[in-house]
């Protein structure tokens, strides 16, 4: 194990250790961001400042992310790449798969005739994450523009 990663490790330990579960957020932030490190390294199969001859992309920074978790709203740091290889963190795709499983939910509830308010309780007591009115309005809004697309689709001869 390396040294920052080492120190990472340490430093989770020390919040855990002074705050216990308040820290838990923080906690889940530093391991996360360094879990992208490691994962982006292992797609550039370099690590950070380290130059190899035959490289296909190489570390490009960080670019700021939210991310809305079961702990809250973590402040992320995405690692990013130049060159000819493409990255993005597993871990967010498959969070980005179950907002979209979110999204299928809100979508069933606003169908079913759910109000607004109802919305955002039950995805508050399911998730707890707090959502307000307009993000389910907007949810919602986009959901009828996706709807009325489909409805005025062509269709080719295929179809009866």
């Amino acid at each position: 194990m390396n040294l920052e990663k080492s120190t990472m490790i340490e430093d989770v330990m020390k919040l855990f250790i002074e705050y216990g579960p308040e820290k838990f957020r923080e906690s889940l932030e530093l391991l996360y961001n360094q879990a992208m490190q490691i994962e982006r390294s292992e797609v550039l199969r370099t690590h950070p400042y380290e130059r190899i001859d035959a490289w296909q992309g190489h570390a490009n920074g960080f670019k700021p992310k939210r991310f809305n978790s079961s702990v809250g709203t973590l402040e992320l740091q995405i690692p990013q790449v130049r060159g000819d290889v493409s990255f993005y963190p597993g871990s967010l795709e498959r969070g980005t798969r179950s907002e979209k499983t979110l999204r299928c939910a809100l979508a069933e509830m606003y169908i079913q005739g759910a109000s607004t308010r109802k919305v955002r309780e039950i995805t508050e007591a399911l998730c707890g994450v707090r959502i307000s009115s307009s993000q389910v309005s907007r949810v919602t809004r986009e959901l009828d523009e996706s709807l009325s697309a489909f409805r005025v689709r062509e269709l080719d001869d295929s179809y009866p």
